[in-house]
């Protein structure tokens, strides 16, 4: 089979499939170096992996020394190249009920019966088997162990008699994704072992036992493969919040925990009499796990779509509260220095503690790190950086009001962000607080700056670029301010987020001489929900004549009102910007029409939805402007333009 297949060329794609270096033996499995979720076995062990690439299977015996054979290596694949094999070649557009069968095909044509040689892994032990026959319905390969044998165990006292025991209660038995393919330096190993792989991967990180009992309405590998791999791959490449990854993990053992206890419970309701009491308390616990589940289901499919965990973010510190001003009164400048040298000391107070620029008496604190004197601030510390590199583990959340203020130039304060995927700066205030930064340069990997509902950031003279997500997240209720500042060549310039909650407020910004440019997306992304077109849609689909003459009368009052604020707002803005229709002025100007278009959108909404009894009305959501203040920002080179919207 697999020989007509490498003529053919009609199944699969060398190219698509084989890793670009296939003769290099696994030094050890990218996701093992992962927590959580997504860890794997290493499947070759260095005591495993001695015998060249190419070398024949009978070869096992050099020189009297039972070593392991040269197990083919398929743990490096790319994105692209699962990505490729299960859309093209191993699940197309088959629904979640025929994944079973369309796996089955594939192996058929790819899989030799007989004849191959592999290692049976397990987190136990390894042994070498020979390959028998392969029953392709139930994904498993009949084995015999190899003579002479070649067994190696973690447990002393796991020993080879108890493998054969083992073997023989399998009925010989074994499932393939647990035997890696034994290479004997031809291609037709290299595609069998890499078939295996791709089945042995979308098991363990894919398929979910209760994929198969949801509706299919379109494609699974649509529905299902591709979020869920790219979540792997941005897991394994660090673009994902160390807590979110733990977060995931723990929802989805909870959801296989109670879909576990369902599966049971219905089984055991097939074997009641019919309307006895027990089958009446078991259809009401079984209601209960099937909500429960659709829940942690839909809380799943949150992290796994790439979009939606970019927009909603992260708020595993959203328990953190602000500590406030100590009992005292006592405001503290918290000193970070790596090393302090008596030259840096003098040199500090003659600059920032002689008597002419600190009249009263200053509590001063040093810190080796930056973590330690933002964790030890209260409302109204000051945290000033002397100059070094600084390396945090961790975010950095700012739960009070605060100033960060560097002691030198930008390039000698280096504040370098390490580890798993996490925010960089979080300002996030339960109560209240702000942050000011100012004269920095932040190179970000993940999000920016983050300003949270109730925080208050306020940013002057600095340079943010390099983010895989937005350089500046502003959520809610919170206040920004922007002016001078550099955004650049990151995924989105500036996302606000726009949420349809009566107990959120439309944040308040000011964005004043920024330049946004180069960035992927848009320079300024407005994040809202669809519920607003929606809503707008039902309202005008309400035939009721009493009804329709009192929104006539409403959208004319907020038709004028809409008009009045925009001449408001534009009057702020500087004339130069108002008069000439360049890049720069028609990016402010679509970002004030948008926003108060939305602003004056959400009142209407809720107006509706107040008379129709849904949720209490906003009466102050007229006068709530989200921008405060926009002038002389200069928008260049956006990949998408200077201001667009994304509907969740």
């Amino acid at each position: 089979m697999a020989g007509e297949l490498r003529k053919s060329g009609a199944l699969l794609d060398p190219e698509a499939m084989v890793p670009a270096s296939p003769d290099l033996a696994a030094e050890e499995d990218p996701a093992s170096r992962q927590e959580g979720l997504l860890q794997d076995a290493d499947p070759c062990s260095d005591q495993s992996c001695h015998v060249k690439p190419g070398a024949a299977v009978k070869t096992l015996m050099p020189e009297g020394k039972i070593i392991f054979p040269q197990i083919i290596p398929t743990n490096e694949l790319l994105f692209y190249e699962r990505f490729r094999a299960y859309q093209d070649y191993i699940l197309a557009d088959c629904k979640a009920s025929e994944v079973k069968e369309f796996t089955v095909n594939f192996l058929e044509k790819v899989l030799e019966p007989s004849g191959w040689w592999a290692v049976w892994h397990t987190n136990v032990f390894e042994v070498l088997v020979e390959v028998t026959n392969v029953d392709f319905s139930a994904l498993k390969a009949v084995v015999r162990l190899a003579e002479p044998c070649v067994y190696e165990s973690k447990l002393s006292t796991f020993t080879l008699a108890n493998v054969k025991e083992l073997l023989d209660l399998k009925e010989f038995q074994l499932p393939l994704q647990e035997l890696w393919v034994v290479s004997d330096g031809s291609r037709e190993f290299h595609q069998m072992a890499l078939a295996i792989e791709h089945v042995r991967f979308f098991y363990k990180n894919i398929w979910r036992s209760w994929d198969e009992e949801e509706e299919d309405e379109y494609d699974y590998f649509v529905r299902c493969v591709e979020p869920r791999l790219r979540l792997y791959y941005d897991i394994l490449e660090d673009r994902v919040p160390s807590g979110l990854i733990v977060d995931y993990h723990n929802l989805l053992s909870q959801c296989e925990e109670s879909y576990r206890k369902f599966l049971n419970l219905r089984s055991s309701l097939s074997n009641c009499s019919s309307d006895s009491e027990q089958e009446n308390i078991s259809m009401v616990e079984g209601l209960n796990l099937y909500s429960e589940i659709e829940q942690l289901k839909q809380k799943l499919k949150l992290i796994e779509n790439p979009l939606l965990r970019y927009v909603f973010g992260y708020q595993k510190n959203s328990n953190i509260q602000a500590k406030g001003a100590r009992q005292n009164g006592q405001k503290v400048t918290h000193v970070v220095s790596s090393t302090m040298k008596t030259g840096l000391l003098r040199s500090l107070f003659r600059d920032r503690f002689c008597e002419e620029s600190c009249r009263e008496e200053t509590e001063i604190q040093f810190h080796s790190d930056l973590l330690s004197a933002i964790n030890a601030c209260h409302e109204g510390d000051t945290v000033i950086i002397c100059p070094g590199h600084y390396v945090v583990h961790g975010a950095c959340s700012i739960t009070d009001s605060i100033e960060l203020e560097g002691y030198g130039l930008p390039d000698d304060i280096v504040i370098e962000k390490r580890g798993k995927g996490d925010t960089f700066m979080d300002c996030m205030v339960i109560h209240h607080g702000k942050t000011t930064l100012e004269n920095c340069v932040l190179q970000c990997e993940t999000t920016g700056v983050t300003v949270r509902t109730s925080a208050e950031l306020f940013m002057k003279n600095s340079d943010v670029y390099g983010a895989k997500g937005a350089a500046i997240e502003i959520y809610p209720g919170s206040k920004c301010t922007l002016t001078d500042n550099g955004i650049h060549h990151c995924k989105e310039g500036i996302l606000i987020k726009d949420f349809l909650d009566e107990h959120y407020d439309i944040p308040k910004i000011s964005m004043i001489n920024n330049i946004i440019h180069n960035n992927e997306g848009y320079g300024v992304v407005l994040v809202k929900p669809t519920i607003f077109c929606d809503l707008q849609e039902n309202a005008q689909d309400e035939t009721d004549d009493n009804t329709t003459e009192r929104n006539r009368e409403v959208g004319a009052t907020e038709g004028l009102d809409l008009e009045e604020m925009l001449q408001c707002v534009t009057s702020k803005m500087e004339l130069s910007a108002a008069a000439n229709f360049s890049e720069q002025a028609k990016g402010n100007c679509e970002i004030i029409n948008e926003l108060l278009a939305t602003s004056m959108q959400k009142g209407r909404m809720k107006k509706r939805l107040s008379e129709l009894g849904i949720v209490q009305a906003d009466d102050n959501i007229m006068s709530q402007e989200m921008f405060i203040e926009i002038m002389g920002n200069q928008f260049k080179w956006n990949g998408k333009g200077s201001f667009g919207t994304f509907l969740y």
